[in-house]
Parts: structure tokens; sequence; C-alpha cells
């Protein structure tokens, strides 16, 4: 199996896909491997990937949360944060960290309080609900986002983890103030772990490629993790391997070296 997150690592910085990477992947899934992407994206942001990859494989989304079929781009399986579970997050998280701000994704759309910033052109949408945090999560959602602008992730993750305790993984995979907020034990690792005993692949056959904190479970998991060149230092830290960078086709270098020794 061939697991790679998307920005940052299999996406160029301007989120092309080369066509050297393209290939990479095509010739791995023709040589029966099976290839999922991993990442922190909502199925929403997945059409233009689908169609840049041919409609090959599967994308895990959301960190773990949705399972997304790349060749009839639907949904297959969720994994949903329970409303009363999101309810008590939002309380316990506002009452330790004034000036949060709260928003949930859901399989397809994106809401928000009106002190979110929103800082990516798919945020925008015209069935956005804007709202006090409390009317947000009314639903089940898979993944609810807390933002605080003037914290830096680390010490937003550190602090927020110790108010969470066990019941929600919290991570992030930006460079600002954000938090994403998944159903306990949900991450990219619990998702492609699940579908890699479905398909008889044990976790020394997994090569997985990341740059981001978000990306340590799946890697730590991996029977190869691979960081590119540009990798937060906490995933350059664990990775088996340190690839070229994302720009670079780090992760096509990697796999066209499996699929020849395959």
């Amino acid at each position: 199996m061939i697991a790679s997150d998307l920005d940052g690592t299999l996406l160029r910085s301007d989120g092309s896909i080369s066509d050297r990477t393209r290939e990479a992947l095509a010739d791995a899934e023709d040589a029966g491997m099976v290839v999922v992407l991993a990442t922190g994206r909502p199925p929403r942001w997945m059409h233009g990937i689908a169609e840049a990859t041919g409609h090959r494989g599967l994308a895990v989304c959301s960190n773990g949360a949705i399972v997304y079929d790349l060749h009839t781009e639907e949904i297959v399986e969720e994994h949903m944060i329970d409303v009363e579970v999101a309810a008590m997050l939002v309380e316990r998280l506002r009452l330790e960290l004034p000036g949060l701000a709260f928003a949930v994704e859901r399989r397809h759309g994106f809401h928000h309080e009106p002190g979110y910033t929103r800082m990516w052109e798919g945020d925008f949408a015209s069935d956005t609900t804007i709202a006090d945090a409390a009317e947000l999560v009314d639903l089940p959602m898979c993944k609810l986002l807390a933002r605080h602008d003037s914290m830096t992730p680390e010490d937003f993750l550190a602090t927020a983890a110790a108010v969470i305790g066990d019941l929600a993984t919290v991570t992030y995979s930006g460079t600002d103030g954000l938090l994403e907020i998944s159903s306990a034990g949900v991450t990219k690792a619990f998702t492609l772990e699940r579908f890699a005993v479905e398909h008889g692949v044990d976790a020394a056959g997994v090569v997985a490629f990341g740059d981001m904190p978000n990306d340590l479970p799946m890697l730590s998991w991996a029977g190869h993790g691979v960081a590119v060149r540009d990798a937060h230092p906490e995933v350059l830290a664990v990775a088996d391997e340190v690839t070229a960078s994302n720009d670079d086709d780090g992760v096509a270098i990697v796999v066209e070296r499996v699929v020849a020794g395959a």
C-alpha cells in the first residue's frame, strides 16, 4: 500500500500534481498496490484531485473521518463526532481559552462562528451557516475546528490537548493557530489500518508519506514512513526516510523505487 498526504507532500506548492507523480501512482496501482491519499481535506475539495490522478485509488479525508472513493467520487465510510461530545468540547475549550472561534466540517459543508477567520477559498460557499458554536454542533460532524489567532499551533495544541483528554483526537496541519478535532481515536492511521486489514495488507507493507503533525500517527504506524524534505521537525524526527521536497517530486522518487523493487 502507498499512502500519501496531499498538501505539502504529494501536491506541489501551487496545488498541482506533476506528470511524474501522476504516472508513479498509476504505475503503483497497475502493479497491484493499493494507493490511498490521506489528507486533512474534506471531500468537497477532492474533485480536482480525483481528476488530476485519473480517478484512481481511495482518499482518507478529514484526517481519517471519511473514506472517499476517487474512482466514483462517493463517500464510502464515515467516523463522526457525536453531538453531545462536540458540545462538551466547545464548552471546555472556550472556558480554558477565551477568544476561540469554532467551525465545523460536514461531508459536504463548512459552517463557522462570526469571529472565525476563513483562510482558504474552499471555505466560501453559498450554503455556509454562520452562527454560534452551540448551533453549529447540533448535528454530527467529521471535524470540529478551533482557531485562536494569537497562539502558535504548538502552544494551542498543548493547552487544548490537556483540556480535551480522551474525549477526542486533536492535531494540526498548518502554521497558523488552527486545531483540527476528530472523534476519539480517529486519525489517518486509524482509518488506513482498517482499510489495510480489509485488503490483507499489514503495516509492514505500507509506505506512507507526510509533512505535518497530523501525519505523525500514519508515519509511525506504516512499515516505512517517509517525510518530504521541508517537513515539520516532529515529522522529520520520526520518519524512516527523508525524500526530496514536494516541489521536487519527492513522493514519486520513492514510489518509483518501490514499484521497481516489487
